[in-house]
């Protein structure tokens, strides 16, 4: 895959007085997260119908984006001594790529012939990696990559500092309102730093608290892609179902195969049993009392696990 960069440049916020507002304040939660980009990438193929060429797509994405990170400011921000966000007109790298080659057969080798590690050049900036000095770093960047049929790869990294997946699902559906010429859902400012109010930060981090290591050992891996179509999801759900739990979700029912037969793969290369842990991540927001808008912005979550050993299972 080639993929040749044809434009970067800062996004700021569409309002000028976003510099009147005092800084965001990070939660405790936010100040202990690791400094590490997520990725997140949507195709889209090119409507039959449609006439509009990759430079008349990417001018309304930017204005729109510019108008969704004046209500979203922090995110347009920097990290101050772990502490807090200002600078709210640094604004967000928006990059532009063309790659060559048809979106469909991209996808279709995607997991099977291309290396999931390929999708990193659509990325604006290398996910997974410590970053120990983050203050000059942007919460999000932006990269557009269109294809010589007219799809589009968009493509997000998101730094875990402030940014959960709740944070940018509500984020995107402000941009997409404010693409399709609504103003969407206004989060209340004073919601929006709620974070810090619930989970008070500390002036000054304990010296035991490591923060240059990321959640999960180094080593060798592989990445994989597998696909669940709605029939295989269906049954799955059907094959989960017990007296304990009449209706399971689709990501517990998912979670629990994956899980059983990673257990089971273990097993047979090693010829042991070992104990295994399931990590799921839980939005907290609408858990708390009073409940919090989705829009609060923070790594607002816990992450409860389940344990497996030779004599079952054990849940914290």
């Amino acid at each position: 895959m080639e993929v040749q960069i044809t434009s970067k440049q800062m996004v700021k916020p569409s309002s000028s007085k976003l510099h009147l507002l005092k800084p965001f304040q990070l939660s405790l939660i936010d100040q202990v997260s690791t400094t590490n980009y997520v990725p997140f990438i949507f195709f889209y193929l090119k409507p039959c119908d449609s006439h509009i060429d990759g430079s008349q797509f990417s001018n309304q994405p930017k204005q729109s984006l510019s108008k969704a990170l004046t209500q979203f400011y922090p995110l347009s921000g920097r990290t101050r001594n772990n502490l807090f966000i200002s600078h709210y007109d640094e604004g967000v790298p928006f990059v532009e790529a063309r790659v060559k080659g048809r979106l469909s057969d991209f996808i279709e080798a995607t997991g099977e012939v291309l290396e999931l590690e390929a999708l990193n050049q659509l990325l604006p900036c290398r996910p997974f990696c410590f970053f120990q000095d983050y203050s000059a770093l942007p919460q999000l960047g932006i990269q557009v990559n269109i294809f010589d049929c007219g799809g589009i790869a968009l493509a997000l990294c998101c730094l875990h500092k402030i940014i959960d997946a709740t944070t940018i699902s509500c984020f995107l559906k402000t941009w997409a309102a404010f693409s399709l010429g609504s103003n969407g859902e206004i989060p209340d400012p004073d919601l929006l730093e709620a974070g810090s109010r619930f989970f008070p930060p500390m002036e000054s981090m304990p010296t035991s608290i490591n923060f240059k290591r990321l959640p999960f050992n180094e080593g060798r891996r592989k990445s994989r892609s597998f696909v669940f179509d709605a029939n295989a999801i269906a049954t799955l759900m059907f094959k989960a179902k017990s007296k304990s739990l009449e209706q399971p979700s689709r990501v517990a029912s998912l979670g629990a195969f994956l899980w059983k037969h990673a257990i089971q793969a273990s097993r047979s290369v090693s010829g042991s049993r070992k104990p295994a842990i399931l990590c799921q991540t839980v939005n907290i927001r609408r858990k708390m009392k009073p409940q919090l808008p989705d829009y609060s912005i923070g790594n607002l979550y816990l992450l409860p696990t389940t344990t497996y050993n030779s004599v079952g299972l054990s849940s914290e």
